[in-house]
């Protein structure tokens, strides 16, 4: 019994000692994607500003796009600035990009395709809520635990 104990510790112990030697590459890994990340949706944005200008029109769709592009270089900053990105963020940006997609496709959509997009917006938005205030809750009682020593 003792000797699969002190197996079981060893395997714990090596598995650790490769997690911290692993630890560096994930986080090379991570900030080099999201660079090439934020490098593409530059170049998409410049492209999309090019083709605005070539048909000298700015039109609704055009501008949430520009906008989830802005929103992904928010969430690119995020990390680099917290080594997280709060979950919130990818919500608004699929919200962004299904309300984009109801009004550039509203006049053709079938009613039944068209309610079920606002429903996921709903659903995006209801889960964008939850998420924030269980920062909140966390954050209070984070507050609440610094200010009371036992």
């Amino acid at each position: 019994m003792k000797n699969s104990g002190r197996r079981v510790a060893e395997t714990i112990l090596q598995r650790n000692s490769l997690n911290r030697r692993l630890h560096w590459t994930t986080i090379a890994s991570e900030k080099l994607l999201l660079s090439v990340i934020g490098v593409l949706v530059l170049i998409a944005c410049a492209q999309s500003l090019l083709e605005m200008y070539q048909r000298l029109e700015v039109t609704l769709p055009d501008l949430f796009l520009l906008f989830i592009y802005v929103e992904i270089i928010g969430m690119i900053g995020a990390f680099y600035s917290t080594s997280r990105i709060p979950v919130t963020l990818p919500i608004i940006v699929a919200i962004t990009a299904l309300c984009r997609l109801i009004v550039m496709h509203s006049k053709e959509m079938e009613a039944l395709v068209l309610l079920a997009e606002a429903g996921a917006i709903l659903i995006l938005s209801l889960a964008a809520l939850a998420m924030s205030l269980k920062d909140k809750i966390s954050l209070d009682k984070l507050r609440s635990e610094a200010n009371d020593p036992e």
